[in-house]
Formats: structure tokens, sequence, C-alpha cells
């Protein structure tokens, strides 16, 4: 009698970056975004401001790419601002939660003030181009890679308010998937 060996499937990893438009239906565009965080700016908890599900045969990691290999890795932006007239400051989080959000983890938390330029002229000019301005998101190895039905999540904690109505928040935040 002969046993048989069934090859295990290799996934295979390539670097995306996780936008706005990326998230859930409730958390899928700038003008969403901002409500939430207008509405959270008198609160110094953090509160969710952006939430995307894991697609089906999917699996997802934050960050890209290796430190070893500076070029290689992803690089991320991120801001919240009254358009034309200031940002907001907070520190915001990059989490892993399961389906249910039972078991939920920080993998990064980050002060906003270095995640975008110093021009709040337009969103155009809030969007950092320069890598060389830019935070390095390299693969989160460290933490665990999240599969189907589990959610990606940033959270959001204001420390400074700009003082006026928050118009716009916006990011760009590399990932690896797997499939």
């Amino acid at each position: 009698m002969t046993t048989q060996r069934i090859a295990q499937r290799r996934l295979v990893g390539f670097a995306t970056d996780l936008v706005v438009q990326s998230g859930d239906a409730a958390y899928d565009t700038p003008a969403e975004l901002a409500t939430i965080v207008q509405a959270n700016t008198a609160n110094t908890a953090f509160s969710l401001i952006w939430q995307m599900t894991v697609p089906a045969q999917q699996i997802l990691a934050w960050g890209s790419g290796s430190p070893s290999q500076q070029r290689n890795q992803g690089y991320m932006w991120f801001y919240a601002m009254d358009n034309t007239t200031a940002f907001e400051t907070g520190n915001l989080r990059l989490v892993i939660a399961n389906a249910r959000s039972t078991r939920v983890r920080v993998v990064k938390e980050q002060n906003d003030q270095r995640l975008h330029t110093t021009s709040f002229a337009s969103t155009t000019a809030a969007q950092p181009t320069d890598i060389n301005d830019m935070i390095a998101l390299p693969e989160q190895v460290a933490f665990p890679k999240v599969g189907e039905n589990s959610l990606m999540q940033l959270f959001y904690q204001t420390t400074l308010t700009s003082g006026g109505t928050i118009d716009v928040v916006n990011f760009s935040i590399p990932s690896t998937i797997y499939q």
C-alpha cells in the first residue's frame, strides 16, 4: 500500500496599498471618515474610523516589503484636516481583529504629524510624494496575518483639534495580500 502525498499550496504575497475606498460600506469615502473623526474630536479615547473585511480566499498583513531593502518596503501617509485651514493632530493605530472583534491586536501606533506634509492648502498638497519624507511600513511579520472575514482597522485619537470642521480624511497604507 502506498501513501500519496498532497503538496500544500504555497501562498505568495504581493504588495498593495489600502486606501479609503478599500473600506467596508460605512467606511469607504473621505467624507464618511471625516464625519467619524469630527464626532470624536472631544473624545480622548481611540475611535474606530475605518474598517475593511478581508475578502474570501485572501490573507492580509499590514505593511509590505522588507526593512533590509529600504526601497522595497511600503510607505504610508494619512491626514485628517479642515480643508485649507488646518490639520487635526492625533495618533493613528493600525489594528487587526478576528471577524467578531474578540481578538484584537494593535500592530502600530503612529503620531500623525509625520504622516502628511505641512501644507493644508489642498488635499493634493497634504499628500507627501517623496519617500524620504514618509514613514516606512515594512510587512509586520511579528504579527499574525489575518484571513477571510477578519478585519483590518484604523483607530484614531485626537490630541489637538484644528478648531474647525474636519472635511476630509485620506490615507494610503501598504499591506501584503497572500493568495
